[in-house]
């Protein structure tokens, strides 16, 4: 851990730009001291974009995380996470009976949550250009908790599924999945934009009047972001929403429920009237937290009209793909 904050400076840029450190009044460095709040970061990586030295908050949480689990005896040592495990690590609404073809969608589980009735709609539209759809979890929640082993076996689980029925390439429709993914596994990984830029479906969007929020894995390499400006009729009219997170980053947000109101709050104020997002989970955050022009940017193109899911209903939605 020792060698992670070497290079700090102590110039503070962490802390004035990390609403999380601010809260604790430490910076990257003091951090890695502190096991107690490793729950805590949004692991959003704002840290590591204005730190001189390329410190990266999240794989110092990260690393404690994994440590912590490791001195557990394997388990999370922090309470409030049962459900997300007995769900996620060994995905319990998996489906892997409508592949076909050497492509298919991979929704994850957000997506399906938020839009049931686009995901219904879009696994139909690939249908009909033969391409499947599996149902699972990229295990990226279950990694952020720091369970090294069963994110590993997520992953070998993932790999073992996809081979045995000859998928070569999924396309993904969340971020999250996109990035966590695309390293890890066997298979090609695209993002559903590519896919439908190469079949030709969807319609252009003007951004007059709309702003697009960019989620926390995209704003490194803004991959997701490339893939769909084919489909915005002038990229130079995009307005970013300035905010530090959605609120649901890294499994923090039950931890920091004030700092998660205050992202979702700062991100809302900074919209415009309609905000485009292309997570769902974001999309879902800001809907529930009071703006009522949340926007997919994949429902726009395919001209899809649903609003995310506010009710708890989320969880049947995702129950229901297991059939």
């Amino acid at each position: 851990m020792e060698k992670m904050v070497s290079d700090c400076i102590e110039c503070g840029l962490c802390t004035r730009n990390c609403l999380f450190l601010d809260k604790y009044n430490i910076n990257l460095r003091e951090f890695s001291t502190r096991e107690d709040i490793a729950y805590h970061c949004f692991l959003c990586g704002e840290c590591k974009r204005v730190c001189p030295k390329n410190i990266d908050g999240r794989q110092i949480a990260l690393e404690m995380r994994k440590k912590l689990v490791e001195d557990n005896s394997g388990k999370i040592p922090e309470k409030g996470y049962s459900m997300l495990v007995m769900e996620k690590k060994d995905y319990i609404f998996k489906n892997y009976g409508k592949a076909k073809g050497d492509t298919v969608l991979f929704p994850g589980c957000n997506f399906p949550s938020f839009y049931p009735e686009a995901t219904d709609k879009i696994e139909k539209l690939l249908e009909s250009y033969g391409i499947g759809v599996v149902y699972d979890c990229c295990g990226k929640p279950i990694s952020e908790l720091g369970m090294k082993t069963e994110s590993d076996k997520i992953i070998e689980n993932i790999n073992y599924n996809l081979d045995r029925i000859g998928i070569r390439r999924i396309v993904t429709m969340c971020p999250n999945c996109y990035y966590f993914l695309k390293d890890r596994i066997n298979a090609e990984v695209i993002s559903i934009y590519s896919l439908l830029s190469e079949l030709g479906i969807g319609k252009n969007i003007d951004m007059e009047n709309k702003s697009l929020f960019i989620p926390c894995p995209d704003r490194d390499n803004r991959e997701i972001i490339d893939s769909f400006s084919c489909f915005i009729n002038d990229t130079n009219k995009i307005k970013i929403i300035k905010s530090q997170c959605c609120g649901l980053g890294g499994c923090a947000g039950g931890k920091e429920s004030d700092i998660s109101k205050k992202f979702a709050d700062e991100a809302i104020k900074n919209s415009e009237e309609e905000m485009l997002v292309y997570c769902a989970s974001c999309a879902g955050n800001f809907s529930r937290n009071g703006h009522n022009n949340v926007k997919h940017i994949l429902n726009e193109i395919l001209e899809i009209e649903e609003n995310p899911e506010k009710s708890m209903k989320s969880i049947f939605n995702r129950m229901k793909k297991k059939l």
